[in-house]
């Protein structure tokens, strides 16, 4: 590793004037959840001359979802580890090379790519520039090279938890899942919430219809709109989004037509209040802080995928839930999570392995 990775130990001073190079945005300001650690930040901030760096994919960083969280996480490590932190937005995926190239170019120590659209570039970069250190979010590799960590979620965990939810909740028996690009990743928030209204179906003996789209897009508004309305209209009262900046128009939909969405990735109440009935919480922010503090610490896990769940408590449903969610709904809820964490309940994250699951029911 660089030079500077060898002396940013014995470098201890108070952090200020700390500027990342590339387009560092400012975050909205709503409330957040710290980054979960037990440790209080601490009263002076070490300075440290480790730079790390992210590339987004289309969403963008303020993308209200995953690219959002990322973002937060860098930042939270900036203020509690010292380190130096920037990022470049992709446009479109032709840019994920060449903004790959940029951040390789400003010598950061560290570079991530936020998403699993960004997988074949990160791992063109990663050959290519053995002595640099990668990270992505949303993707494991097969064989993962020494200086590239995956860090993944098991999405359909949350997914399970909101799909009950919505089973329990839905006054019309009809509900929807809007999809961002279909793939692993999404399958993961699809057939988990599937599993979950079928489950509350189950309990409640009655059967409850899912309507299911793909956007093909984590960046079209618009279309996220088109769909959700539709949705509404056939009748569906609760709709649930994995769709990135895309879900913003599921939301807005939902806003229109008075009725219930349900967020991703980050508690997304805030966007609107009296229609966002609950959030599948994906903790990227949590994930991307983990690993840069282990890069701080000399312990980088490079050649490793790591994974996140309910029982590392990177996953779950919205601190905000209980504005609407009932009392005993989030009762049964917390049985359901133990379930999962104990084993009783396996979660679908495919259509295979979700088929496999309707036969337990």
């Amino acid at each position: 590793m660089k030079k500077r990775l060898l002396a940013f130990l014995l470098i201890a001073v108070l952090a200020f004037g700390i500027v990342g190079c590339g387009n560092k945005g400012e975050t909205p300001e709503e409330p957040e959840d710290s980054i979960g650690t037990e440790d209080e930040a601490p009263e002076e901030t070490p300075e440290s001359d480790i730079k790390v760096a992210m590339v987004t994919d289309e969403g963008g960083v303020h993308d209200q979802s995953f690219n959002q969280s990322a973002w937060e996480g860098l930042e939270e490590a900036e203020k509690d580890l010292g380190v130096k932190v920037s990022y470049v937005e992709s446009q479109q995926d032709a840019d994920f090379a060449p903004n790959f190239e940029t951040l390789l170019d400003a010598e950061n120590d560290l570079i991530w790519g936020i998403g699993f659209k960004l997988s074949d570039a990160l791992l063109d970069a990663a050959t290519n520039n053995t002595d640099q250190l990668y990270a992505i979010i949303d993707f494991a590799y097969e064989d993962t090279p020494d200086n590239v960590v995956g860090v993944v979620f098991k999405a359909e965990q949350p997914s399970f938890l909101v799909g009950y939810i919505a089973g329990k909740m839905t006054e019309t028996n009809k509900v929807g899942f809007v999809g961002g690009i279909a793939g692993d990743v999404i399958w993961g928030f699809d057939y988990g919430f599937q599993a979950g209204v079928q489950y509350a179906a189950k309990e409640l003996g009655k059967e409850i219809e899912i309507l299911n789209q793909y956007a093909e897009s984590f960046s079209d508004v618009s279309k996220g709109k088109a769909i959700a309305t539709q949705m509404y209209q056939q009748g569906a009262d609760i709709i649930f989004h994995a769709s990135g900046d895309t879900g913003n128009g599921v939301i807005e939909a939902a806003k229109e037509q008075d009725k219930w969405a349900i967020g991703v990735d980050r508690d997304q109440n805030y966007l609107a209040p009296d229609n966002v009935l609950t959030s599948a919480m994906k903790r990227v922010d949590v994930g991307v802080y983990n690993v840069v503090k282990e890069l701080v610490d000399g312990n980088f896990p490079g050649g490793q995928t790591v994974v996140y769940g309910l029982e590392e408590g990177a996953v779950g449903i919205a601190p905000t839930s209980d504005q609407h969610v009932p009392a005993e709904i989030l009762e049964e809820v917390e049985g359901i999570e133990k379930k999962i964490i104990d084993g009783e309940i396996e979660v679908p994250f495919n259509e295979e392995t979700f088929e496999e699951f309707m036969k337990t029911l």
